[in-house]
């Protein structure tokens, strides 16, 4: 019956249905679970509630004689003075000249309009002689195409609920309902369109807010399983003891965020299942320390790893370090573009004959003539900068490693376990012991000259500094110093005492790889760069880390650049030059200043933005709610994330009937049809 055309319903025709259509709703169900999106409730609140620009109502008396004054054709304002609680608000009401002869002082009135918190002042959308109600009705409000008019959805949508509700199925188990006191499907649905009291509606909102994201996390569970299983037969067997005798050898010692994400790293490799895990670090963090741990565990194995990094210097960086960490242990090699000819011929023969253990590079790794021997842990450094198509090239060599994704973009851990819910999850958030806090200042253009005058000193000590613009060149739109002006200016100011560069974009990757290599090997002691150096080379010599027009920037993008310094025993800085003029933009250069755990941090970003700018544009694994909201509702999406955790591992979809509904659901899912979920 749900699954019919809206045709059905008794009123729609055929030039309605192609409206509905346009609005993504084709049947019946379509119709019932068009949701409004949002709800007007005009409820008298104190003024120190009232949020500034925002819709309001209010009551008061008027004090005084309300003025009128015409301007324009047939144009008018009338102000009047309203005594609300003790204060005297401004009320301006426009081409309302009628009023004046309605409203006399001593009048008490309800008014509706746009609150200006600064001014004290209601520009008046609507207004009534008297005193609010206490119960005015909530009006819930859609979104409409075409012709359609709220009046007529609303007439259809109480015929539809009371033709149609009750072929709704209930899909949660009972004792869901019971220990989340959900009111059951039809009842909320009721309350979301014909909502009579704000209780009614918040409660049938959290019971659709669950149900989307148990939906959700269970199909993530389910897909997660699947992968798990279609890949079996490669655990790794390696050798326990040499592999607590490696981490016992390192120069340092591993903070206990980083024993735990290891030990779950080598659990997922002994197991017989493929691994897919993400591991989140901070900047510094030490996840590289964890993934060489790792990749040690698989040579001892007697099989070889790859660890696949977005630039070539990077790629140069890890080979060297990693070269002398696996001094006699290991023949670790480094491919990528830049190796040619005879060299490279040898490599890709050390790779196949199972000669090379550790092979290190840039998606080079991927390309046709890579043939590997017996690739069982793959490693990929910042994953969102590869493409899903580049991760799936190594599967499609007939390849099925333990596959471990490191990023140090801190994304919530709300965000993760959702926009990552079939990988599993490692996290270190703590910071190696000794490692000096990066001090971040806020400052205006005033104290640019000082600033430039302290980058000299440092690199008088014998440091380098970062300077980073937002833009390449002059934009007509924006007011944004760009890098161009700024290697200029510096290279001016500096006059030769110290070598100023400049990176950005529109470089080939060549010249960037050249200036990037000038720059650790201080040759250039001032880079000035666009974002590009966001993720990249290991500098420990640079202190100062300049952002100008900082307000441009996330907090993340902001973290992500400050964590370009401080990577050696230096005390080393972070100078955001900025004036914004906005609330968000004056919170943002606050929490940077005060905050350095880029946990922290991401989650406020999230609070400041929301979870759609978090990936950039929209992005597979980022999925669109209906109602539930990943970022508001995080304590709801973790609670069905751990309840679909429990009903896949005690296989409750298909033993218990109770889930039966649950099961009906899902299998309706084109991801999922077809599957087994037994």
């Amino acid at each position: 019956m749900l699954d019919q055309s809206v045709l059905q319903l008794s009123g729609v025709g055929e030039r309605m249905r192609e409206t509905l259509e346009e609005m993504g709703i084709y049947t019946i169900e379509d119709f019932l679970f068009y949701f409004p999106f949002r709800y007007d409730y005009h409820e008298v609140k104190p003024l120190t509630e009232l949020v500034h620009n925002e819709k309001a109502t209010i009551e008061g008396e008027v004090i005084g004689e309300p003025s009128l004054t015409f301007y324009g054709k047939k144009k008018s304002r009338l102000m009047l003075n309203l005594q609300v609680e003790h204060f005297a608000v401004k009320a301006v009401m426009f081409n309302r000249a009628f009023a004046k002869k309605q409203l006399q002082a001593g009048d008490t009135v309800t008014v509706t309009g746009k609150w200006d918190q600064h001014r004290l002042q209601i520009t008046v959308s609507q207004f009534k002689k008297g005193k609010a109600k206490n119960q005015t009705p909530i009006q819930p409000v859609y979104s409409l195409k075409g012709n359609l008019k709220l009046p007529t959805l609303r007439k259809w949508m109480g015929k539809a609920i009371d033709e149609y509700g009750s072929y709704l199925p209930e899909i949660l188990p009972s004792s869901y309902l019971d220990t989340y006191k959900l009111p059951h499907r039809v009842e909320a649905l009721y309350a979301m369109h014909f909502p009579e009291s704000r209780t009614r509606l918040k409660h049938a909102k959290r019971r659709f807010v669950y149900e989307e994201f148990l939906l959700f996390q269970l199909k993530m569970q389910i897909l997660r399983k699947m992968k798990r299983e279609a890949t079996t037969g490669n655990s790794q067997n390696y050798d326990e003891e040499a592999v607590n005798h490696f981490t016992d050898q390192l120069p340092f010692e591993l903070t206990s965020a980083q024993s735990k994400a290891l030990q779950e790293i080598l659990k997922d490799m002994q197991s017989h299942y493929r691994m897919n895990r993400l591991l989140q670090g901070d900047v510094g963090s030490g996840k590289t320390a964890v993934a060489a741990i790792a990749l040690y565990a698989t040579i001892t194995s007697g099989k070889q790893g790859s660890l696949m990094v977005p630039t070539e210097i990077l790629a140069e960086q890890h080979h060297q370090s990693l070269s002398e960490l696996f001094e006699g242990k290991a023949n670790v090699v480094l491919l990528t573009g830049s190796v040619k000819g005879k060299k490279r011929k040898e490599i890709l023969t050390q790779i196949e004959e199972n000669e090379a253990d550790i092979i290190i590079g840039t998606h080079a790794l991927i390309q046709d003539e890579v043939r590997f021997h017996d690739l069982a842990l793959s490693i990929i450094d910042e994953q969102h900068r590869f493409g899903v198509n580049q991760r799936r090239a190594l599967r499609d060599k007939g390849l099925n490693p333990d596959v471990l994704f490191m990023t140090a973009t801190p994304i919530p851990r709300t965000l993760a376990i959702t926009a990552f819910g079939d990988m599993d999850v490692s996290i270190i958030d703590q910071m190696p012991a000794g490692r000096k806090e990066v001090e971040t200042y806020w400052i205006k253009e005033q104290m640019l000259d000082r600033v430039l005058t302290f980058i000299k000193k440092e690199v008088d000590n014998g440091h380098q500094a970062y300077v980073i613009s937002p833009l390449i060149e002059e934009s007509d739109t924006l007011d944004i110093q760009n890098a161009v002006d700024i290697y200029n200016q510096l290279t001016q100011y500096y006059d030769g005492d110290l070598k100023v560069g400049l990176m950005h974009g529109r470089l080939s990757a060549e010249e960037k790889e050249e200036i990037m290599k000038q720059f650790a090997d201080n040759e250039v002691q001032v880079l000035v760069s666009t974002t590009v150096v966001e993720v990249g080379v290991n500098v420990p010599n640079a202190t100062v880390m300049l952002i100008y027009d900082a307000e441009r920037f996330g907090l993340s993008q902001l973290h992500q650049l400050r964590g370009r310094v401080g990577r050696g025993s230096e005390q080393s800085y972070c100078i955001l030059l900025a004036d914004p003029k906005g609330d968000v933009g004056k919170e943002r250069m606050r929490i940077m200043s005060e905050t350095s755990n880029g946990f922290e941090l991401s989650e406020q970003d999230l609070q400041l933005r929301g979870p759609g700018d978090f990936f950039g544009r929209k992005q597979s694994g980022v999925p669109e709610f209906k109602v539930a909201d990943m970022v508001h509702d995080y304590r709801a999406l973790e609670t069905a994330r751990q309840d679909a955790k429990e009903i896949i591992d005690h296989n409750l979809l298909s033993t218990n009937e109770e889930y039966n509904e649950l099961l009906k659901r899902l299998e309706k899912d084109p991801i999922l049809q077809g599957q087994i979920l037994d």
